[in-house]
């Protein structure tokens, strides 16, 4: 089928390379003419049959909803805008509110599959209503990982992004899970050969996953990291899963603690150790370091 792709970035273009493969034809647009296939929006749209599918891979917040809005009077009634970035799910029913003023039917997909997905396929978490989904679906299927798993219609407008945001909560914890195991194991007495170790895992054990097959790769480059900088940021769903937590009263004490460990990296004197230090020397006489 037709697809247009909006954003042909490390993922949009791999999606776009994975659907041609599959037999899809794409038309896909990026502001660097190098890699686009239309001059702008209008010409992407007049390059497509009706109905039309339109997919934007843009980053969350104003440039979607810019796209959005500039789309808007280009397509017609039984057209279907799909949202495959990061967006916040909260923006999503308003978005499809808007459109569907227009008859314009709206997906929002959370993506996952990084920069591999264009070899493995994507996990595809999708929100909107059968109808939709269902003219989508042949693009959905070329772009999940083969088998019976990858793909998920997880409800009306706004609960594909709401399953990312959790994946990627759950991403964050796990990430720090083994981050701390890494540590304790560099610290270790004990242990010589860590990268060793970390490759163990892979195999036979119940932590084995595919994050885990990442920090052996990152390992076989650099088996201390030490070319790396201990800094992370965080890109909005980790707090989201946490603010919804806090909403829904649910405790979630290892994803918090993971956003947290995130913030805490981009301090290079923290002010709140500064104070537990202080505390410790006021009250039991605790050496302390001075700059």
């Amino acid at each position: 089928m037709q697809l247009g792709l909006i954003g042909l970035g490390r993922m949009g273009g791999n999606m776009r390379e994975r659907l041609r493969a599959a037999g899809h034809e794409v038309v896909g647009y990026a502001r660097d003419p190098a890699k686009s296939d239309a001059t702008d929006l209008a010409d992407l749209v007049s390059k497509l049959t009706a109905p039309r599918v339109v997919w934007a891979m843009v980053p969350a917040g104003d440039p979607t909803e810019k796209i959005i809005d500039s789309l808007m009077p280009l397509l017609s009634a039984g057209d279907v805008v799909v949202d495959g970035g990061n967006s916040r799910f909260t923006d999503d029913g308003p978005r499809a509110a808007r459109l569907a003023e227009h008859g314009i039917g709206y997906l929002d997909v959370g993506v996952s599959g990084g920069v591999w997905g264009k070899e493995y396929g994507y996990a595809l978490m999708v929100g909107g209503s059968d109808t939709d989904v269902a003219k989508a679906m042949p693009i959905f299927q070329s772009l999940k990982p083969e088998g019976e798993f990858g793909f998920v219609h997880a409800g009306g407008v706004g609960a594909g992004h709401y399953a990312k945001m959790v994946h990627n909560g759950i991403e964050y914890g796990m990430m720090h899970a083994y981050a701390e195991g890494f540590e304790l194991l560099e610290a270790s007495e004990f242990v010589s050969n860590v990268p060793g170790v970390i490759k163990s895992w892979r195999q036979g054990t119940v932590v084995r996953s595919w994050l885990l097959d990442l920090l052996d790769r990152a390992l076989e480059e650099d088996p201390h990291l030490d070319q790396l900088k201990g800094y992370a940021e965080d890109t909005g769903e980790g707090r989201w899963t946490v603010e919804e937590a806090i909403r829904l009263s649910v405790p979630m004490n290892v994803i918090a603690a993971s956003l947290f460990a995130r913030f805490a990296s981009r301090q290079d004197d923290s002010p709140a150790m500064k104070a537990v230090a202080a505390l410790r020397n006021q009250f039991g006489g605790h050496a302390i370091k001075t700059q």
